[in-house]
């Protein structure tokens, strides 16, 4: 799962929806560290702290989408704006290697191949794991990004 905040206590958001996740879905089993980067898609907005963290869950899918729907609800997340700022975002990136296309939810994302702010925290925590579709590994993915955002490992204060 990807995660990411642009609004309030940045840190802060990102810990709660961890603690969240572990409530309300499954624990976590391993996690990025955190990164900062630009914002995508709408430029005129915070910088962003991003994470991607693993989870097993028995959920199906579209169970899982609204657990996590419900999570970011619970933060106070307000759709309003595509890709525009939030307090938290919560995207499924993967399901195991399942390809899903439903009017709710596609697995895998599909946009994670063109955003170094996923690509390089699942570089970081699976770079063998293959995209179900390119069957290309996360390493590879993202050494062949052409997102030119710039991701940088958060050391703790604010840009």
């Amino acid at each position: 799962m990807g995660l990411g905040t642009n609004l309030g206590d940045k840190l802060k958001n990102l810990s709660h929806s961890r603690l969240l996740i572990a409530d309300h879905i499954a624990p976590i089993s391993n996690a990025s560290a955190i990164y900062t980067t630009a914002a995508w898609g709408v430029e005129d907005q915070d910088s962003y702290l991003n994470q991607v963290v693993q989870i097993e869950t028995n959920l199906a899918p579209l169970d899982l989408l609204a657990q996590v729907l419900e999570i970011e609800q619970m933060m106070g997340r307000e759709r309003r704006l595509k890709w525009g700022a939030r307090v938290i975002d919560i995207d499924i990136l993967f399901y195991g290697s399942q390809i899903l296309e439903t009017e709710h939810l596609i697995i895998p994302h599909p946009f994670l191949q063109e955003r170094n702010f996923v690509l390089i925290p699942m570089a970081e925590l699976t770079p063998e794991f293959k995209h179900p579709i390119s069957n290309l590994s996360m390493q590879t993915l993202k050494r062949n990004s052409k997102d030119l955002l710039k991701v940088e490992v958060f050391l703790g204060e604010e840009e």
